[in-house]
């Protein structure tokens, strides 16, 4: 059964996947240490893919696909005809900077699905990368989070602007769906709705 809930007119359903995410060949990464510790999180901006990875890519001559951000950069002439006919769509780790993508796409609304991988669920980077996606960028299709989504992070990737979430394998969409009804009026403004709880409600004389 598929893990991807989607949002349709603000109605969650558990749909079929329609893309194929497209990954990165494997690679030997050295775990950085500080203070005796292993760090947890990549640094925002910092290069962990190598050029040999990016050339080995597989892309899949046809149907649609999700591209990793530094192939979709660097090998984007052999993709110009796929991208206009909306058969190609971008996923990011949260450590990678989405000015590497709006210098080589300027019209982001030509892809009709950007995603952001989270590999742990701890780290809240994805919230803010949806919510730049969809005020400072107007990102307007289809914006999925997947790798290590838990249930308790849907409502909170839902108000920062997230219409589709890959639910962890080992995990149920069908239980993890009910917690976008968590709560029926969170009081701070957001994406899927900007105004305070203040400012909606007139509360009279």
């Amino acid at each position: 059964m598929s893990n991807l809930i989607k949002l349709n007119n603000g109605v969650a359903s558990i749909v079929a996947d329609d893309w194929t995410l497209v990954q990165l060949p494997a690679t030997q990464v050295e775990e950085r240490k500080q203070a005796g510790k292993v760090v947890l999180f990549k640094l925002t901006g910092e290069a962990t893919v190598t050029e040999a990875q990016i050339a080995d890519t597989v892309i899949p001559a046809t149907g649609k696909i999700i591209l990793p951000l530094s192939v979709f950069v660097a090998r984007n002439n052999e993709i110009k005809d796929r991208i206009a006919q909306g058969e190609i769509g971008v996923w990011l780790a949260t450590h990678e900077l989405l000015e590497n993508l709006t210098q080589k796409q300027a019209d982001l609304n030509v892809l009709p699905i950007i995603a952001i991988f989270v590999e742990r669920f701890a780290d809240g980077r994805i919230f803010s990368l949806g919510n730049l996606l969809r005020t400072r960028f107007g990102f307007k299709n289809e914006l999925r989070a997947f790798g290590d989504v838990l249930r308790d992070q849907l409502f909170f990737l839902k108000r920062s602007g997230f219409t589709s979430y890959l639910v962890r394998a080992d995990r149920s969409a069908q239980e993890a769906i009910a917690s976008l009804s968590d709560f029926t009026k969170p009081y701070q403004g957001a994406v899927d709705e900007p105004r305070p709880v203040f400012k909606r409600y007139n509360r009279g004389a």
